[in-house]
Order: C-alpha cells, then sequence, then structure tokens
C-alpha cells in the first residue's frame, strides 16, 4: 500500500501540470479501450458474478455487480462527458487590485491524491478515475472483492489510455489485493494520500470516518425531507411528493419523511395515499396523519431518523413551518431539504434556515444529483460543511490558492 501510495504522489506531480488537452485525449482513448476489450470485460464481470452466487450474494448486490452492454455504453459515455467538460485547474477567479498596486486572485488546483473506497459496483472504477484526471489528481481505488476481476480489467484499459497518451500509468491504481486490512492502511497514509471519499453503506462510512488520518468527504445517510405548506400550490404538491419517493428508492436523495401543514393535510394526504398505495407504499404516520389516513402503521420516534431506502415513507402533520424546519434540523441528515409553496417570503426563510447541502423549493429532492445540476458526474455528495458540500464533482475535487500579480511591488 505504501508503494501505491509513493507512485499516486509522483504521478500527482505530473497530473498537476497535464494540460487540458492531454487529459481529454486520455479520457477518449480509456473510452476506446474499454470499447475494443468489452468481451474480456464481460468475460471477466462473468467470472465476479459466479463467485459472488457461490457466496451467496442476493439479487440487488449482483445487479450492482453486473456490466451488461448497456453499462458499458454508459461508462463509455461518461467518459466522454467528463471530457466535454470545463477544465477548472488553473482557472482564477476574483482577480482585483488591492490599495497596495498588486493584483490578488484565487487559483484552482488539484487535490493531490484521492483515495476511493467502493462496493460492488464496478462503474464506479471509471466514473472516479475520469473525474480524478480531469481535475489533475492521481487515485487510489479500492472496489469490494466481490467486483476484483471486473474492477482489475477496467483498470487495465485506464491505463492503457494513459499509456497512450503520454500520462503516468500511476495516475490511477486499482488495490488488487482483497484483504481488508488494505483499507485501513490507505486511510492511514497522509503523506501519501490527501483525501478519501468512501461510497458505500453506513458502515462502512461510519468505519472511515471514524479510523481514517486524512480528510474524508462523505455522508452517512440521505434523510430527506419534502414540506408541503399551507400556500403550496396542490397540483405541484402531489407530483413533488410522489416523485421525491417512488421514481427510485434505494438512492440517498429519496424522500424518507413527508411533512405537511395541518391546514392542508386532509386535502394532500388522502390523494397522496392513494398514489402510495398502488405503488404498495408503507406508510408510518403521526397520530395526526393516522386521524386523517386510518389504518396505516404508527410512527416510532426511531422512524423519524431512518433512512428506509425501501418503499417506506414516514409522515407527520406540523403545525406551521416553524415546526417542519424544527423536525428537519432535528431529524434530518443534512442532505437534501425540500418546501412546496408559493409564498416567496417562506420559501426564502426555509433556504436560510435549513441546514442542508441542498436545500430546494417547488422541486422533487430526486434533482440532487451531480449530472442534474449540471456538474456532468459526481463523485459522491457530502454532507460536510469544510471544502466540498452537496454533490461533488470536478471543482470539488480541485482546492483554491491565493495568486499575487506585481510588478516590482515591495511592502512599505
Amino acid at each position: 500500500m505504501h508503494g501505491l501510495g509513493q507512485k499516486a504522489r509522483q504521478a500527482s506531480t505530473a497530473m498537476a501540470a497535464a494540460e487540458t488537452a492531454e487529459k481529454n485525449s486520455a479520457l477518449l482513448a480509456i473510452a476506446e479501450a474499454l470499447e475494443n476489450d468489452r468481451p474480456q470485460l464481460k468475460q471477466l464481470n462473468t467470472q465476479d458474478l459466479e463467485a459472488g452466487r457461490a457466496r451467496g450474494l442476493d439479487a440487488a448486490m449482483l445487479d450492482r455487480l453486473e456490466l451488461t452492454d448497456a453499462r458499458i455504453d454508459a461508462m463509455i459515455e461518461g467518459l466522454r462527458q467528463v471530457a466535454a467538460l470545463p477544465d477548472p485547474v488553473g482557472t482564477i477567479d476574483d482577480m482585483k487590485y488591492i490599495p497596495s498596486g498588486i493584483q490578488l486572485g484565487r487559483m484552482r488546483v488539484p487535490l493531490g491524491v484521492i483515495g476511493i473506497i467502493y462496493e460492488s459496483r464496478p462503474n464506479v472504477t471509471v466514473e472516479a478515475a475520469s473525474l480524478c484526471l480531469k481535475s489533475g489528481n492521481a487515485v487510489i481505488l479500492r472496489g469490494g472483492s466481490e467486483s476484483i476481476h471486473s474492477n482489475q480489467a477496467i483498470a487495465r484499459c485506464i491505463q492503457a489510455g494513459l499509456k497512450a497518451t503520454g500520462l503516468p500509468v500511476d495516475a490511477v491504481q486499482v488495490v488488487e489485493t482483497t484483504d481488508r486490512a488494505a483499507v485501513g492502511v490507505l486511510i492511514g497514509m497522509p503523506d501519501y494520500v490527501d483525501v478519501i471519499v468512501p461510497r458505500g453503506g453506513k458502515g462502512l462510512i461510519e468505519r472511515i470516518s471514524k479510523d481514517a488520518r486524512v480528510p474524508v468527504i462523505k455522508h452517512l445517510d440521505g434523510i430527506c425531507h419534502v414540506y408541503l405548506d399551507d400556500k403550496a400550490d396542490v397540483d405541484k404538491a402531489i407530483p413533488i411528493a410522489d416523485n421525491a419517493k417512488t421514481h427510485r428508492y434505494g438512492v440517498c436523495n429519496a424522500m424518507e419523511t413527508l411533512l405537511v401543514h395541518e391546514a392542508v393535510a386532509e386535502a394532500m394526504l388522502k390523494p397522496l395515499a392513494d398514489i402510495y398505495a398502488a405503488k404498495d407504499v408503507e406508510l408510518r404516520g403521526c397520530p395526526e396523519t393516522r386521524k386523517i389516513l386510518s389504518g396505516i402503521t404508527a410512527a416510532t420516534e426511531e422512524d423519524w431518523s431512518t433512512e428506509y431506502l425501501a418503499p417506506v415513507l414516514s409522515v407527520k402533520v406540523v403545525k406551521d413551518m416553524d415546526e417542519a424546519i424544527a423536525h428537519i434540523n432535528r431529524f434530518g441528515s443534512h442532505h437534501t431539504d425540500a418546501i412546496v409553496t408559493e409564498d416567496f417570503s417562506r420559501a426564502r426563510r426555509f433556504l436560510r434556515e435549513v441546514d442542508s447541502s441542498s436545500v430546494m423549493i417547488n422541486a422533487s429532492t430526486r434533482f440532487a444529483d451531480g449530472f442534474e445540476y449540471g456538474l456532468g458526474a459526481e463523485i459522491g455528495i457530502s454532507t460536510d460543511k469544510i471544502h466540498a458540500r452537496g454533490p461533488v464533482g470536478l471543482e470539488g475535487l480541485t482546492s483554491q490558492k491565493y495568486v499575487v500579480f506585481g510588478d516590482g511591488h515591495i511592502r512599505q
């Protein structure tokens, strides 16, 4: 692991100096290598799938593990999209003259070496590598043991693309051992690794956050809320509350708790209950909700702080927006929360007072995504308040340094 770290650190110096055209050429060369090696990728992925079935992996895990032609196509298209994105490295913002006569600005620079730890999905190998390369970083990738053959095959394609364009092949390295101790070493190498990004279940992320000796970009839960205000337009509120929950269940930006103002609770909840029932969504409600919707399960204190990732929804009737905001800030995970209202003053107040990485007005929480935000892709979502917050794209994988332009200036 220390050998990987040393090589990554050396490669990061070259990547920081790489021109945009070189990085784009490498990304396109990787896309071509993936296309050319498609039969071998699928063959090695089949080995992982067979091993996974033998180990008793469930259907959902096997689905995430599989590399279909459509998913390989998506990986290739993703590389081309990242190549087409503007390069943040080297851009200078906020240039201004200071009274002393010097010019001052802030330049975007790569973070250096990024360690990414993830589970099951081999397409993450390409997504992570492409974003790190475009932002001028080197990356060490540690995928799950269940996808070891697939990840190594993809890594060979990535390194072939780097070699073809003259960039250091060590800019992208995949940890080849399946020994879990490798993760502990990776997150404890501050001399070689500048930041860790864990992508996986809450248990993995909690462990990384607790034990890492380098900064971590992460979110633990996606306990997202939609609040239907008494000034909401019902024709907007119903589709938003439906989409936020049922568009996809097992994602971090799906709504897990619906809050409804008491003045419109009956008008909103009855049609929503019919929609949810048709989609087999289990409702768990507060006492006021259960008066309106008889026969639903009573919500417990634990429900308010649970990320279901399933067709289950907590519902609470609140007396006003103050109670809604207080509930969100107490039980939410600071990921994504939305208000549906036609009252502009309330909407602005909700934006200011809800302490989450994405706060929305009259829109589904499902939009909290790097692609939907125009970032092209994302390395993950951060609920931290230092450095990156929200979906982390190319800019989130860079930092800024002050730059000064003078013409013989000396301090008096």
